[in-house]
């Protein structure tokens, strides 16, 4: 059990290019500019001329090395013409090729359900899952999010939406989408709330979804594992993201870099995908992961070090443990600043059209045992910025933990009544019944079963 929470700890990602650019401000006396360099370590005495040039040489040699490593890197991960077909025509997969979002579902059945069972996926015409309870009904909740929202494992009629729905006596419409980012459920919101809005929305954001927003091309992680394990995975296309830096305040939003079929194809030209992923924040957080594991973590240490500095984040890296943590707490910083700006554009088109948010949070597996265990929580920070914007939210992290307190099991058994990877059946229960007196709270007029 611990191994698959690892693994899917594991799979975050990573970065982008510019192509379009458009710049938020938040903080009136930010500096845009980088700093001047420090002095460097260890310079003794009247040594000021011949240890910067010994230092520049050395810089210049771990750049050539780090640049060789990005290489080897993208070139083992770059997508064969037959993928790129595959994905343009949905073939195989659950997920098919769009231009703005990336990638969509498309209907199809899956054996990937609680005990093998086959789960079944349809959509409607706008691209929301099937609702099943009250179709018919006018709807005044629209959900956004990823996999967690979209209920990959269960059928149509088990998602937490559907339990909400039944219990509730009116529909909610699903537009969740597996893999997508914090950013990525902006982009669908202001999408489809213009041809089929609702007054209240609910935004499920999962622990990886904060990470996903600063992606740019979701296949770039896969490439920590061997190579024969990353020609047989399941790879999406690039993404809309964005490009942050919390010491300066930038926040620039990028489309998806490969909009159309052509643009698509080159992700089979290894100097094109240099040329628009070499500079990925994740990227270089990836490598620097993976020179952890093969034992030459040296090899990332200038590297990091640059990009702590950029980020504003203090870095003293002399062994791989500091690496490490250094090279997360980069991650962190930038992925969690990214989500905190993005519930402000949120907020701010639900103020400009009369609607209301509710956000949900959910976790891996990984991070839910993690809490469980009494080693605290990955989004603090973010936790901190809804309650100090006292924004309304879900914390299902805590829900658990009360709801394990219950129990007198393991944490992995526990987790195995409700995870099979994403919820089970069981899970989705756990989550709408989570979600219920604060949703309900926040209704008007109530639902029909909440009317007195």
């Amino acid at each position: 059990m611990k191994s698959v929470y690892l693994s899917m700890f594991c799979c975050l990602a990573l970065g982008l290019p510019d192509l379009f650019q458009v710049q938020f401000a938040y903080s009136s006396d930010s500096k845009a500019g980088p700093e001047a360099d420090a002095p460097p370590r260890h310079r003794g005495v009247g040594e000021a001329g011949a240890v910067g040039s010994k230092n520049s040489m050395e810089s210049a040699r771990s750049a050539k090395v780090v640049e060789q490593q990005i290489r080897e890197y993208l070139k083992n991960i770059i997508y064969t013409p037959e993928r790129i077909e595959k994905w343009l025509l949905g073939e195989g997969m659950k997920d098919i090729h769009d231009a703005k979002m990336g990638w969509v579902h498309h209907t199809g059945t899956w054996a990937d359900g609680i005990g093998g069972a086959i789960s079944t996926y349809n959509y409607d015409d706008t691209g929301a899952r099937r609702m099943v309870a009250y179709a018919d009904q006018p709807c005044r909740i629209n959900t956004y999010g990823n996999s967690f929202t979209h209920c990959d494992q269960v059928s149509d009629g088990e998602s937490w939406q559907e339990v909400l729905a039944t219990h509730l006596c009116e529909p909610i419409r699903n537009y969740g989408l597996s893999g997508h980012s914090v950013y990525q459920m902006y982009l669908r919101m202001l999408q489809e709330e213009e041809k089929n809005p609702a007054e209240y929305i609910i935004m499920n954001i999962y622990s990886d979804d904060h990470y996903r927003s600063v992606y740019g091309w979701a296949g770039i992680p896969t490439g920590v594992h061997d190579i024969e394990i990353i020609r047989g995975a399941q790879k999406r296309p690039p993404m809309p993201w964005v490009d942050v830096n919390p010491k300066t305040h930038m926040f620039i939003e990028h489309e998806n870099l490969c909009s159309t079929p052509e643009l698509l194809h080159k992700m089979t030209d290894l100097e094109w995908v240099l040329e628009n992923f070499r500079d990925s924040l994740v990227l270089r957080v990836y490598l620097a992961r993976k020179n952890i594991r093969l034992g030459t973590p040296e090899k990332s240490y200038d590297d990091i070090r640059a990009l702590a500095k950029e980020h504003g984040v203090e870095a003293d890296i002399d062994s791989p443990e500091e690496l490490g943590e250094v090279a997360q707490r980069v991650y962190d910083a930038a992925s969690f600043f990214a989500s905190e700006r993005i519930v402000e554009m949120v907020e701010e088109f639900a103020a400009k059209n009369n609607k209301k948010v509710l956000y949900v949070l959910s976790y891996t597996m990984y991070d839910l045992a993690a809490y469980l265990n009494g080693e605290g929580r990955v989004d603090k920070v973010f936790v901190d910025f809804l309650d100090e914007k006292g924004l309304p939210y879900v914390d299902t992290l805590k829900a658990h933990g009360e709801d394990c307190a219950q129990f007198k099991i393991s944490v992995d058994d526990y987790m195995d009544r409700y995870y099979i990877g994403h919820y089970n059946p069981l899970g989705n229960v756990f989550q709408a019944f989570a979600i219920i007196k604060p949703l309900v709270d926040m209704l008007e007029p109530k639902p029909v079963t909440y009317r007195r």
